[in-house]
């Protein structure tokens, strides 16, 4: 661990025992019973009062089960925890990724060019601004069609190979900004090793109008690299093996320019990023040149400045009213008080369907530790499970769980107030259900008012809502590509506050290694002619077995 790093933690006593947490611990006996009917009662501008705005997002956090002594002990216990201090070594290049020794500095790929971050001293913008402008010229050429296949056919067909953070960013970026997309070009996304994955992704594609974008920063991913070599095999069948045409279909995102060169791909053509990018933090980076074929430059750079409004906000806003900082403590209130395992996100545009599984990445992958940074052990809850549906599809699905459900499962809720296709009143009642459904939350419905619409004694408890189940509203104007970076950059530091309260480094993922480790020992066990040796325990030994015998090979 650096020396700069040990000074700043030791300085902070464990969560338990701060301050703040006692006092938020003596709060909550006081406040579990407390009724959010109550609350509002009690406060009639409650809900003008406990909003917040930053970066085209209006925040509407009033339906918590919170007071101004809860928020007053939740700030408190922020300050306590560094997060001023740990916000401000982010923001500076520091190495606040503890066991892998690195910066962390998503903040700096949507820096304007006139900005200085340094990392070991060297300002790192100018060349996150290379890459882009390298970038942005590519994609004119392909968008354009000035860029060629081998035939001499126009490219229009654009398939990205990436897994984890190389995917579910670029995934998710382009279904939410279809709209401002190229409707002559298609997109393809491939990132499971099923086989399937890749076969139906390319089933009705014309080799000879196909790019590749294959994102792997050291060319070596298991998947993405297997994926790739089926790709390279399909597209030079078409070329009569000519090597000379994977130049022309595939690009890198990557550093290994060995790798690359190797593999048949022009250096001119690959576009790197650096070791202080995570995976999960990576869609603005080249990650995204996917992003920024569909979309466009500008509209890439639209997303980016919007990125770096929400950063600014975050950096610079008093923590009651900052949004990331707010929504990252709510979690923490409801995670670890109330004792809350999951969060639902729901969004009420069909565009961010994906938005759910790539949070589920960040916020997961990112706090799902049991290690401090100290290295000892936790004795309290972290990283909630997260999970969600668009619109109103999840009102028919696992909605009931939520409204009558026995678990409390606190609820973020994304609505706009314009539609970018609108068809008669579809968006009004869509975002009606957004409202409605955090009202009904909130507030329930009593046994007296069901007894009131008429109903049998009998069926009266069945139709009781207690209500007291806590929500969050975002809402925005409509959306756009800065307010996807807004949206995506609020979920980034909302999930650093709570690494930054439960004291866990929120940037490594030893915990996705071993699986991987073990599969390749188990790879050529599955492949062997013979027999294999097999030491591992008694279950694996017998489905390695069990599956060679289906398979037909013993």
């Amino acid at each position: 661990m650096p020396t700069q790093e040990k000074t700043v933690t030791s300085q902070i006593a464990p969560l338990v025992d701060r301050s703040a947490w006692k006092k938020l611990t003596a709060h909550y006996e006081k406040l579990q019973e407390v009724h959010m009917r109550q609350m509002f009662a009690d406060d009639p501008q409650r809900g003008e009062k406990l909003t917040a705005e930053g970066a085209g997002l209006f925040l509407d956090y009033s339906k918590n089960r919170v007071t101004d002594e809860t928020l007053k002990l939740l700030v408190e216990l922020a300050e306590e925890s560094g997060l001023p201090e740990r916000i401000k070594a982010m923001f500076g290049g520091e190495k606040i990724n503890l066991t892998e020794d690195r910066a962390v500095l998503h903040v700096a790929l949507r820096a304007p060019q006139d900005a200085t971050i340094t990392v070991d001293g060297e300002n790192v913008v100018p060349d996150v601004h290379e890459v882009l402008d390298r970038m942005s010229k590519f994609a004119d050429r392909v968008r354009s069609g000035e860029w060629k296949g081998h035939s001499g056919k126009r490219i229009v067909n654009i398939v990205n190979i990436g897994i984890g953070g190389s995917d579910l960013g670029p995934v998710m970026a382009y279904e939410a900004l279809k709209h401002y997309a190229q409707r002559d070009l298609t997109f393809r996304f491939v990132s499971n090793v099923d086989g399937t994955d890749f076969a139906e992704a390319v089933v009705d594609l014309d080799p000879e109008e196909t790019l590749f974008i294959v994102a792997s920063k050291t060319f070596t991913t298991l998947e993405t690299m297997t994926n790739a070599g089926t790709a390279r095999e399909w597209s030079l069948a078409a070329f009569g093996g000519d090597k000379a045409s994977v130049a022309k279909h595939f690009v890198a995102v990557s550093t290994n320019a060995e790798k690359v060169t190797e593999f048949g791909i022009d250096t001119a053509n690959m576009f790197g990023f650096w070791d202080w990018v995570g995976g999960r933090y990576s869609m603005d980076s080249s990650i995204g040149l996917s992003t920024m074929l569909a979309v466009g430059p500008d509209n890439f750079r639209a997303m980016l400045d919007g990125f770096h409004q929400m950063d600014e906000h975050f950096r610079t806003t008093p923590f009651e009213k900052n949004l990331p900082v707010l929504m990252g403590l709510l979690s923490i209130w409801y995670n670890d008080f109330f004792g809350s395992e999951t969060v639902a996100v729901l969004p009420y545009d069909q565009y961010l369907k994906r938005f759910p599984a790539y949070l589920q990445q960040l916020s997961m992958e990112s706090n799902g530790k049991y290690i401090t940074t100290e290295g000892k052990r936790v004795t309290y809850n972290t990283g909630p499970v997260l999970f969600g549906e668009p619109g109103t599809n999840g009102q028919h699905s696992f909605y009931q769980l939520i409204h009558q459900g026995t678990r409390l499962i606190p609820c973020d809720f994304i609505a706009f107030a314009k539609s970018l296709n609108p068809l008669g009143r579809h968006h009004d009642m869509l975002q009606a259900n957004v409202f409605a459904q955090a009202e009904a939350l909130a507030f329930g419905k009593t046994a007296e008012q069901v007894k009131a619409e008429g109903t049998a004694d009998w069926l009266v408890p069945h139709r009781v809502f207690e209500g007291n189940r806590p929500s969050n509203v975002l809402m925005a104007e409509s959306l756009t590509p800065a307010l996807l970076g807004a949206l995506v950059a609020l979920y980034e530091h909302s999930v650093f506050v709570q690494g930054v309260i439960w004291n866990i480094d929120s940037f490594d993922q030893w915990g996705v290694e071993l699986g991987k480790k073990l599969a390749q020992a188990i790879i050529p066990e599955l492949e062997s002619d013979e027999e294999p040796s097999l030491e591992h325990d008694s279950s694996t030994n017998h489905l390695i077995r069990k599956y060679r015998k289906m398979k037909g090979m013993a």
